[in-house]
């Protein structure tokens, strides 16, 4: 037989017979020769059972008196099966049967009842019934199961999207080398805190936070170890400071930092303090040898506590105090003053003449 064929033979039904004598199975299995049925026989109730294990049948015929274990018994069993309480049985009796053996059978599963000898015309009637049935239930179980395939694969397809999307989000609102929030995001964060400042009556510190001594590590290492000292001072920039508090990336070696209910200028610079000395704990690298690679950092701070200034003069304030840090040393943290404003103007003008 070809691969073909038998990919044919087996898609067409199944059809059980079961009887004790092989004359009555010969019969039978004579009349469903002209059908496009499959026939699987068994000579008592056991093999009828072991039968059903390994097969879906469209339909059974079985014998009701057989030795051992009659078709009433093998019926009870097969309709106490989940996997086999739906398959029908029509019943095969050697005469007349009364109405109480025909409660009992359907009872125990039975669709209907045929009497031997066998009218061929009848059983071939009954049997293409009951196959144009199950095809059909066939065709409804596997059509709904390319459904629920196609549904299956929509959803992969659209939890693809929704990863996909999200990746895109995180690469729109983050730092690619760090993870941090970017610039885009760090302004809709500050946005927010401001109205929530305005709402609450709180008040929140804008710092602006740049590393001491990088440029020569990227010129003594390479841009391979800078990036890992900007990663580290990522990750200990979020160690070391509240989820309820934005740390970003600016570029470079820029960030800026959003904290978030602060109480006081004295605390809050305390807090810097601390932040920036541990941030400037010694990174280990084995190209640094055993000291490790130190950066130092500078924060510069402003307040915001209500109308009186919008997002670019607070941010243009963080960045003076910042700005007065770096040219008073380095390595501090300063909160913004009025006379920062005055002082840049200054140094402005000594570049500009110097540049002259």
């Amino acid at each position: 037989m070809s691969t073909i064929d038998s990919g044919l033979q087996e898609q067409r039904p199944r059809i059980l017979v079961v009887d004790d004598l092989y004359a009555n199975r010969l019969a039978m299995r004579k009349v469903l020769a002209t059908l496009a049925v499959e026939v699987v026989e068994a000579e008592n109730g056991n093999a009828a059972l072991a039968a059903c294990i390994d097969n879906e049948f469209a339909l059974i015929l079985l014998d009701v008196q057989m030795p051992d274990m009659d078709g009433m018994e093998v019926a009870e069993i097969l309709h106490g099966e989940e996997s086999t309480r739906d398959t029908p049985v029509i019943f095969v009796t050697a005469g007349a049967t009364d109405d109480m053996d025909r409660l009992k059978g359907y009872d125990v599963g039975a669709v209907d009842y045929i009497t031997k000898p066998l009218n061929p015309p009848l059983l071939s009637a009954k049997v293409r019934n009951f196959i144009d049935h199950y095809e059909s239930r066939r065709a409804l179980r596997n059509a709904l199961a390319e459904l629920d395939e196609r549904n299956s694969q929509l959803e992969r397809e659209i939890e693809e999207r929704k990863r996909a999307e999200d990746r895109a989000q995180q690469l729109a609102t983050h730092d690619a080398l760090t993870g941090l929030p970017n610039r885009l995001l760090f302004l809709d964060r500050l946005a927010t805190s401001m109205q929530r400042a305005r709402r609450n009556g709180t008040v929140f510190a804008l710092g602006y936070m740049d590393l001491d001594g990088f440029k020569p590590i990227n010129d003594e290492f390479g841009h391979g170890i800078g990036d890992i000292t900007l990663q580290t001072i990522a990750d200990r920039l979020v160690e070391n400071t509240r989820k309820s508090d934005t740390v970003a990336r600016f570029g470079g070696d820029e960030f800026a930092l959003i904290f978030e209910n602060v109480t006081d200028e004295k605390s809050s610079v305390a807090m810097c303090e601390e932040l920036r000395l541990r941030l400037s704990a010694p990174i280990s690298l084995p190209c640094a040898g055993g000291e490790g690679l130190r950066v130092g950092v500078s924060i510069g701070l402003a307040f915001y506590s209500g109308y009186d200034t919008n997002a670019d003069r607070l941010m243009h304030n963080a960045d003076r105090a910042l700005y007065a840090v770096k040219h008073g040393g380095k390595g501090a943290v300063h909160v913004f003053r009025d006379a920062d404003e005055d002082d840049a103007h200054v140094h402005g003008a000594q570049l500009h003449r110097h540049m002259r």
